[in-house]
């Protein structure tokens, strides 16, 4: 059965069904990281769901007919003020955030884009599009400054669904007595002699955030193209601004056709941030988790919701994959995956629903037939799990527990002697303490064993 996929496109707020401008050519951009700190938890859930989209589009129209762009942001004033902050180079600061980005890419089993272009690479086009710009007259220089002028674009704020004076109050438009209106946004700014800089027509400076997504993107995928991606607190002003100076400077009626956007990730329900003070780090989990156990709990709950980030979890998870590799066999060449498996994934990346069927296709593998087993595996392997060997699996969670072994055993003494005592609410206590702690114990024929969970 040929079935379409479907995707919930934020620019109409609607579901629609996905129909590329070239079935031979699909095009999607996703924003990357903006590299002055490491990746945190809420950096990995676009990371894992755009790698999920990517996988189901390559299946529906063929691996070389779709271009995954995915840019990385190594100029901007947060990498300045980091820099500082640090004492290092600005060079330093990005080649080393862009290197642990990476790794942390291949810990949660992530493809590789098809293009991961430099904004430093690209300085010269977005010098080029700002004149365009401005030839055009929908920009203009101020002191040193170029500005977007907003009111000229008539479109603005579609994708957002609000009035401009809407999306001003509590947004991070910057104030500056350089625009001509509040709402407009800067193209490009100078910069001070300690500051990265290129020369321009407005002197040394460098570009906004914003221009630097419409350039690559440009580059790489054309004027216009079938999918942006990225957080929900990308909309605005970020796309919002993008689909304005781009459109503008490109002289198109769309710049992408469909919008994807993910939800937040909340700790306790709060979403993270800075401010807060509650950001998660994705190194901080690696000596503790598989990566496969991050990945499949970054897919546990629809894209579009929001993911409460916890150890109960994480713990879950930990024990779904653990039940999972019981019926893990090793594929030279995975089963090919039809349409109908893959329904839940065409009907808007419905992870839940998919994720469903897994737990039903491990319980038909229970039963020893290869077949089946191969067919659960291939299933897994297809968003990225089960994508080591069992052995691995096996080794990791062995060493992954930063918990001291004479600890453990030492519960387990006091537990004993617990037992020996007849207080077996104590010894109830100790152990769903260990258990807490990924330690599971076991007694038999007047022993007790203990492994990681």
């Amino acid at each position: 059965m040929n079935k379409d996929i479907l995707l919930s496109n934020s620019l109409s707020n609607k579901k629609e069904k996905f129909v590329p401008l070239d079935n031979k050519n699909i095009k999607m951009y996703v924003c990357g990281p903006t590299v002055y700190d490491d990746p945190h938890i809420g950096n990995a859930r676009p990371l894992v769901i755009f790698d999920i989209l990517f996988k189901v589009l390559r299946c529906k129209y063929g691996n070389k007919n779709v271009t995954y762009v995915r840019n990385i942001t190594d100029i901007d004033d947060k990498i300045i003020e980091a820099s500082k902050i640090k004492k290092i180079s600005i060079k330093e600061l990005t080649e080393n955030i862009t290197k642990r980005f990476h790794q942390d890419c291949q810990y949660l089993n992530c493809d590789k884009p098809t293009f991961e272009p430099r904004a430093t690479d690209n300085i010269i086009l977005m010098i080029n599009m700002i004149e365009n710009l401005i030839n055009k007259g929908f920009a203009y220089e101020s002191n040193k400054h170029v500005y977007f002028e907003v009111s000229k674009f008539k479109d603005y704020g579609k994708l957002s669904n609000k009035k401009i004076e809407d999306l001003i109050v509590g947004s991070r438009v910057e104030e500056s007595e350089n625009k001509k209106n509040q709402e407009d946004f800067v193209l490009w700014k100078p910069s001070t002699d300690d500051e990265p800089g290129w020369e321009s027509p407005w002197g040394k400076g460098r570009p906004g955030w914003h221009l630097e997504c419409s350039v690559m993107s440009k580059k790489y995928l054309g004027s216009k193209f079938d999918i942006h991606g990225g957080g929900r607190d990308l909309i605005f002003p970020h796309h919002e601004n993008e689909i304005a100076q781009s459109r503008c400077a490109n002289d198109t009626k769309i710049f992408s056709n469909y919008w994807v956007h993910n939800g937040f990730i909340t700790l306790s329900n709060e979403k993270m941030s800075k401010s807060v003070g509650n950001i998660l780090k994705i190194k901080d989990f690696k000596n503790k988790y598989n990566g496969q156990v991050l990945r499949l709990a970054l897919i546990s709950a629809h894209y579009k919701q929001s993911l409460d980030w916890n150890d109960n979890l994480l713990n879950e998870c930990s024990k779904i994959l653990n039940k999972w590799y019981s019926s893990y066999v090793h594929i030279e060449k995975p089963r090919l995956i039809s349409d109908d498996d893959l329904s839940p994934l065409y009907d808007d990346l419905n992870t839940p629903k998919y994720i469903a069927n897994l737990h039903k296709l491990f319980e038909i593998s229970q039963s020893g037939n290869l077949n089946d087993k191969e067919k659960f595996v291939s299933a897994c392997n297809f968003i990225g799990l089960l994508s080591q060997d069992k052995s691995e699996w096996i080794k990791f969670k062995e060493k992954r527990s930063d918990i001291d072994v004479n600890y453990i055993q030492g519960k387990i003494d006091q537990r004993n002697k617990a037992r020996d005592n007849k207080n077996y609410d104590l010894a109830d206590e100790i152990r769903d303490e260990l258990l807490q702690k990924g330690v599971q114990i076991e007694d038999k024929d007047g022993k007790t064993s203990w492994k990681f969970k």
